[in-house]
């Protein structure tokens, strides 16, 4: 199964709440949180607060995404706070560690791959994740445009997962738009995290649904 999930960082905080009630009518399928600290990446967003916040007004999943040092710290005030899902970097921890440490709190672990970190970082942690992330731009800013080198290192990812006999799902996170939504199903991605791709467009629920029958398109052949 391939997952949409709008990433609240490009959403219009002025109005958070409608943005959100919005993607979930246009049949988003989680929310992407994005969690920066100003020190790993070189921008401050949001806290345990905000997505306690959008917990109370949304009944999907929250995929918190900890771009931030020290995961460790920040695991319970996020799961706390709502979190469905906690993804870390290989980075900025010890994935042996951090992994079982958000399964211990009935979260899905998920597992961070910068665009310049070679595969090779993650691949001892395979087993301990329930979902890859490789990233697709650099992380710490919104709206930037999709690295297409990311792509090829998604479906090298996935054909090791394959040779491994291991169904770990791979989100791929950052640049994701309709002009580019083609490759990034050739890649043989799971889940696709899109921010501006999608609360840029004038419809957000015109928008999910091509990306949706994209899928379709893409699994029939």
């Amino acid at each position: 199964m391939k997952l949409i999930a709008p990433s609240l960082l490009s959403a219009d905080f002025s109005k958070l709440g409608e943005e959100i009630r919005a993607v979930e009518q246009a049949g988003a399928d989680l929310l992407h949180v994005d969690i920066m600290d100003g020190h790993f990446v070189p921008n401050l967003t949001m806290g345990p607060p905000v997505v306690r916040s959008i917990r109370k007004i949304s009944k999907l999943p929250l995929d918190c995404h900890l771009m931030i040092d020290n995961p460790m710290a920040y695991l319970e005030p996020f799961q706390k706070a709502g979190a469905d899902w906690i993804s870390v970097h290989v980075e900025t921890c010890d994935l042996s560690q951090l992994l079982p440490a958000i399964q211990k709190l009935q979260c899905k672990a998920g597992a961070v791959l910068n665009p310049n970190t070679p595969i090779s970082a993650i691949i001892p942690f395979l087993e301990l994740a329930d979902y890859l992330v490789i990233m697709t731009v650099e992380p710490g800013f919104g709206g930037q445009s999709l690295i297409p080198s990311a792509l090829e290192k998604t479906a090298e990812l996935k054909k090791i997962l394959r040779q491994k006999k291991l169904e770990i799902p791979v989100q791929i996170d950052g640049g994701i738009k309709l002009d580019n939504f083609a490759a990034a199903l050739r890649s043989q991605a799971d889940i696709f995290v899109s921010g501006s791709g999608i609360f840029h467009t004038p419809d957000y629920h015109k928008t999910i649904q091509a990306m949706r029958a994209a899928i379709l398109s893409f699994s029939a052949k």
